[in-house]
């Protein structure tokens, strides 16, 4: 809105030229962002308590017992800020910037109507595994099948440290996107366990994939860096910004010990985002490293699971996701979201060197 509002006023004064620029506009959305939290989170928190919108407790884990009562579905809070600070700071023009949007709340509406059915209609499982994977491939997929249909978007995958492999997909990239997005989706679900814990690490995969989405729509530096050029992508530079300054928001209040919990409304709208970025800026496979972290969880799950059912019921962890396991032999809460952000720092920081290591 800014951008359209304000912009064509630099004929008249040279000040209002700054809207131009994407790192300006960028900066002031992740700033907007961070404050409509900060003013906003109180109130929804109050509200959230006042209707009982409250979170069904791990009762496998001893330590979790205080968290009953806490309210959840605070992911509305990062969901309206960072939607409302793209809408004053974004150029509305863009496509690409329009179907980020579109993901981001269609993915929030799945996770907003399973935490109504657990949360209010006490349906404990609230949607049902099929419902949910196929209401998530139809909003993926209406985004990804329109991704590949603009023009100057292309089917080639682009793999990190090897700047001559680049295969071409083909008619095979859309299942490839949708396995990007719907399992980034899941894999930040399944790591929204502790408090601060997923936002955390969202938070530094949403500031590196910023990076790679400003790089990948400025045509000299993708051209200098070897990576691939996007025209017109630059400007989902914004939203990266709006979903950093969010997620700081939203940490505010969730960091330990939690006044508010995400919920998949939070959790998978952001997890598919991540993934979409990803596909956007041609970083699919940087984003396995970007978000190593909430592979790991994910992996974990699947390998617990396989053993099990391969062993008749035999664990290799205490409990799964991964994070349980470490809370379950004994090491504090707060230690093990603070040392997952760290490791999601580091791993963020190898990631940004296949720019340079090609």
């Amino acid at each position: 809105m800014f951008y359209h509002l304000l912009f064509p006023l630099s004929d008249v004064v040279s000040f209002f030229n700054v809207f131009r620029y994407i790192t300006f506009r960028s900066v002031y959305a992740l700033v907007t962002a961070l404050l409509l939290c900060i003013l906003l989170g109180p109130r929804l928190i109050a509200w959230l308590e006042r209707i009982k919108y409250k979170q069904n407790i791990q009762e496998d884990v001893t330590n979790h017992r205080n968290k009953q009562g806490t309210p959840t579905m605070g992911g509305i809070l990062v969901w309206g800020s960072l939607l409302l600070s793209v809408l004053l700071w974004g150029d509305l023009t863009n496509t690409y910037l329009w179907l980020t949007i579109f993901l981001f709340s269609g993915f929030g509406l799945i996770g907003f109507i399973d935490d109504y059915l657990k949360v209010v209609k006490k349906q404990n499982k609230g949607l049902s595994v099929k419902g949910k994977f196929l209401a998530q491939v139809l909003v993926a997929g209406a985004a990804v099948t329109v991704l590949i249909c603009l023009p100057g978007y292309s089917s080639v995958l682009y793999v990190p440290f090897f700047k001559s492999l680049q295969p071409d997909l083909g008619w095979l990239y859309l299942p490839f996107a949708l396995a990007v997005i719907v399992g980034s989706s899941n894999g930040v679900n399944l790591t929204d366990g502790l408090d601060g814990l997923a936002i955390g690490p969202t938070i530094i995969a949403a500031g590196c994939l910023t990076i790679f989405v400003y790089v990948a729509g400025h045509a000299r530096l993708a051209d200098y860096l070897q990576v691939a050029s996007v025209a017109g992508v630059g400007e989902v530079t914004v939203f990266c910004g709006a979903l950093v300054g969010a997620g700081l928001g939203f940490l505010w209040f969730n960091a330990y010990p939690a006044q508010v919990f995400m919920g998949d409304v939070g959790s998978l709208s952001i997890g598919s985002v991540l993934g979409f970025i990803a596909i956007l800026c041609k970083q699919e496979l940087v984003l396995v490293i970007v978000g190593g972290l909430f592979v790991v969880e994910t992996v974990s799950v699947i390998i617990q699971v396989g053993y099990f059912r391969f062993t008749g019921g035999r664990r290799i962890f205490r409990m799964a996701p991964l994070h349980h396991h470490f809370e379950m032999i004994g090491t504090p809460e707060s230690k093990i979201s603070v040392r997952f952000w760290i490791l999601s720092i580091l791993l963020a920081l190898v990631a940004l060197s296949t720019l340079k290591l090609r």
